[in-house]
C-alpha cells in the first residue's frame, strides 16, 4: 500500500542522499532534499514537510542546531536524525533538542519505514488534536461570543475579570441567552482551561440519578448499579463542572453539593471512602434564586455558596442593537453548514427581526434564522423566509384591527381583506400568510361580493390572477 507524507531529507553526501530520496518516492512518499541545513530551511516553507530526515554531521549548520532552529517554529515537522554508529550521545542531544526520533547509520530501510509510519502517526493524532482545541476555542472564545452592546460588554468584563480565579460563579437569565457559552468562555479562559469542563444538567435527571451522576456510586449501591462509577467531580477534576439548572436540585443533593463547596470532597453512593478533587463550580439557572431561597425551596447557605460571584445574562430584547450582528453570524454558520450561498439578510427582514421580542432568546433567534436559511433559494434572507411569529399580521394602512365585541365573521373577513390588501390582491399570497386555502378565500370573496361593500372591490382582481 502507497504511503502518503512529505518528507524532507537532509545530508551532506549526495549519493546517499538521492538514493534515499528514490526509495522513500518509491513507497509514495512526496520527496525534496536538500544539501545542508541552509538550503533545508530554505526549502521548509516552500515545502511544509511532514518530517524533516536529516544528517547530524553536516558543514556549516550542524543536525543538532538545524533541529533546534525548526523545533523553536510555530508547528514544527517532526524531525528523525541519522547518526554514525557510535556516535548515539549526539543522537541524545538532538532529542533533548526536538527530534522525536533517531536512526544508525548504514540505515536499515524497513525500519526507517517503521519509524516514518509511527512518527507520520503521530503527526496527524497531534494535528487533529490542534484542530478539535481550535474548534472548541472559536466556539467558546469571548470574541466569538457576538455582542457590542452595552448588557454584553458588562458580561464581557465580567469574563475577563473572573476567569482566571478560582470563584465559583452564578450565572442566571431566561433560556436561550447562552449561559452554557458563558460558562465555557470562564473555563478556557482560566488557569484550568487545559482541564475537563464537564455539563450536567440538573432539571433532566430524577434524584436518585442526580445524586450518582454528581459524586458516582459503589456496585450494589442501588438497583442496576452493577459495577462501580465515578461522577461528574471525579470526571471534572483538575477542571471546570458547570451546573445547568442549579434551582432544580433536590434538599438532599442540594445538602451534598454545599459541603463539597466547603470542604472539596464527597463520597461515592453506597460508600464511606472520602474522595478529594480540585473542581471549580460554575452554576446556571433561570429562576431567581433569592425567591427559591423565601419560598423554602432552596437552601440558603448554599446559595451564597454559589453566588460568589454573580453574572446575569441580558434578555435579546435589551440587547436589539446586537441582533443584526447576530443574525450574520448564524446566516454565516449555517449557509456554510448546508452548502448555500446566504450571506446577507435584506433591511426589511431586518427589521422585522429587530421589532420581535424574542422570548425565547438567541436560541430563537439562531433557530429562526437556520430555517430561513434552509428555507431561501437565493443569497438573501428577505421577510418571507422568516417564521411567522416573527411576521406581523400585515395591514395596509397600519390600522387597528376590529374592536372587541366584532364577530368572528367580522373579524375574519378584516384579516382576509387586509391580507390581500398586503399581497396587492394575491389569493394564493394571502392564502399562504393565513394559513387558509386558495378556495376558501375566493368563497368568501363571493360570499362579500354578495353585499357590495367598498372594501372588497379594491382587493378583487380579474378573473385568472392568483
Amino acid at each position: 500500500m502507497a504511503r502518503q507524507g512529505r518528507i524532507l531529507v537532509v545530508d551532506d553526501e549526495v549519493n546517499a542522499r538521492t538514493a534515499l530520496a528514490e526509495l522513500l518516492r518509491d513507497e509514495g512518499f512526496e520527496v525534496e532534499t536538500a544539501a545542508d541545513a541552509f538550503k533545508a530551511l530554505g526549502k521548509y516553507d516552500g515545502f511544509s514537510p511532514h518530517v524533516v530526515l536529516t544528517d547530524l554531521k553536516m558543514p556549516g549548520m550542524d543536525g543538532i542546531e538545524l533541529v533546534k532552529k525548526l523545533h523553536s517554529m510555530e508547528d514544527p515537522s517532526a524531525v528523525v536524525v541519522m547518526t554514525a554508529f557510535g556516535a548515539v550521545s549526539s543522537a541524545v542531544e538532538a532529542m533533548r533538542a526536538g527530534a522525536l526520533e533517531y536512526l544508525t547509520k548504514p540505515l536499515n530501510f524497513d525500519e526507517l519505514l517503521v519509524v516514518l509510519d509511527r512518527v507520520l502517526e503521530n503527526q496527524a493524532l497531534r494535528s487533529e488534536t490542534r484542530r478539535l482545541r481550535q474548534r472548541l476555542r472559536d466556539k467558546v472564545a469571548p470574541r466569538n461570543i457576538v455582542g457590542a452592546s452595552p448588557p454584553m460588554n458588562r458580561v464581557f468584563e465580567i469574563v475577563d475579570q473572573v476567569a482566571p480565579s478560582k470563584a465559583t460563579v452564578l450565572i442566571s437569565g431566561e433560556s436561550g441567552t447562552g449561559k452554557e457559552l458563558i460558562a465555557s468562555a470562564l473555563h478556557q479562559r482560566s488557569t484550568r482551561a487545559s482541564g475537563p469542563f464537564v455539563k450536567l444538567h440538573c432539571a433532566a435527571l430524577a434524584e436518585s440519578l442526580l445524586e450518582s451522576e454528581l459524586f458516582g456510586h459503589e456496585r450494589g449501591a442501588f438497583t442496576g448499579a452493577v459495577q462501580r462509577r465515578d461522577g461528574r467531580f471525579q470526571m471534572a477534576d483538575g477542571g471546570t463542572l458547570f451546573l445547568d439548572e442549579i434551582a432544580e436540585i433536590s434538599p438532599a443533593v442540594q445538602v451534598k453539593l454545599l459541603r463539597f463547596l466547603q470542604e472539596h470532597e464527597y463520597e461515592r453512593v453506597g460508600s464511606g471512602q472520602t474522595i478529594r478533587v480540585d473542581v471549580r463550580v460554575i452554576a446556571a439557572t433561570n429562576k431567581n434564586l433569592l425567591e427559591e431561597v423565601g419560598r423554602g425551596r432552596f437552601r440558603e447557605d448554599l446559595f451564597y455558596r454559589l453566588n460568589v460571584v454573580a453574572l446575569e445574562m441580558p434578555p435579546l430584547r435589551e440587547r436589539r442593537s446586537d441582533i443584526p450582528s447576530l443574525a450574520k453570524f448564524f446566516v454565516d454558520r449555517y449557509a456554510s453548514e448546508n452548502g448555500k450561498p446566504v450571506d446577507s439578510v435584506s433591511p426589511e427582514a431586518v427589521e422585522l427581526l429587530m421589532a420581535y421580542d424574542w422570548p425565547g432568546n438567541v436560541r430563537e433567534l439562531e433557530n429562526a434564522i437556520e430555517r430561513a436559511v434552509v428555507m431561501t433559494s437565493g443569497t438573501t434572507i428577505e421577510p418571507r423566509h422568516l417564521p411567522a411569529a416573527v411576521k406581523p399580521s400585515p395591514r395596509s394602512d397600519g390600522g387597528a384591527p376590529p374592536i372587541p365585541g366584532s364577530t368572528l365573521a367580522d373579524v375574519e373577513r378584516y384579516a382576509i381583506l387586509e391580507t390581500l390588501k398586503a399581497t396587492g390582491g394575491s389569493t394564493s399570497k394571502a392564502a399562504e400568510l393565513l394559513g387558509i386555502s386558495v378556495r376558501t378565500i375566493q368563497y368568501r370573496l363571493h360570499e362579500y361580493s354578495a353585499a357590495p361593500r367598498s372594501d372588497v372591490d379594491v382587493v378583487i382582481r380579474k378573473p385568472g390572477e392568483a
